[in-house]
């Protein structure tokens, strides 16, 4: 009897990460996929079901990584002013690091996700909101410390806020420039009172 292929779980999502990353939800095919992953079509459906289900996994995995540690990482180790600064900081280099200049997964699957897919849409929405109200918490807290002027309205600066950094990562992909993406981020943190 044979033996039942082994293969790294962890490796096998990493790749598929970087195929979606590469060429977004819509554009990857199940053999695209199973060619990076090292998996035959069959092990791909055992192990992370259709190429939906494998997106989502990849997603939120990638989402993990980034967007939900940084915004950890700028909460717990900056007051709330300093957070916003920082955030945006780590966007720019994130943003720069990336020689292939792929942008943001999150990002890239609000531009890939079609309207045949209203739960994939819902994910990303859900995403967005959540970046959204970190964005909101942090100036309210700020405000309460007395490094953000109360005038300012939370809601409509996380609005703001949210547009900025979905601009700068799209912009990342095809104007990857320190001078304009620093502007971007400069002007939005200067309507705070905030110095990046």
């Amino acid at each position: 009897m044979a033996r039942p292929r082994q293969f790294d779980a962890a490796a096998a999502l990493a790749a598929a990460q970087d195929t979606f990353l590469d060429k977004g939800y819509q554009a990857t095919s199940t053999r695209e996929l199973t060619q990076a992953m090292g998996l035959t079509q069959p092990s791909l459906y055992n192990a992370f079901g259709d190429k939906r289900s494998l997106f989502l996994l990849a997603l939120d995995d990638y989402l993990n990584q980034s967007l939900r540690a940084r915004i950890t990482r700028a909460e717990s180790n900056h007051p709330p002013a300093q957070a916003l600064v920082a955030f945006f900081a780590e966007s720019v280099e994130r943003a720069l690091g990336d020689p292939r200049h792929r942008g943001c997964m999150l990002i890239n699957a609000s531009l890939d996700a079609s309207s045949d897919d209203p739960a994939l849409r819902q994910v990303v929405a859900d995403e967005l909101e959540a970046l959204r109200a970190f964005f909101e918490r942090t100036v309210r807290a700020a405000q309460a410390a007395g490094t953000i002027d109360p005038s300012h309205v939370p809601e409509d600066v996380a609005a703001n806020l949210l547009a900025v950094q979905v601009g700068l990562r799209v912009l990342s992909r095809v104007m990857p420039e320190r001078t304009l993406l620093e502007a971007m981020v400069r002007q939005a943190l200067r309507m705070l009172d905030l110095v990046p």
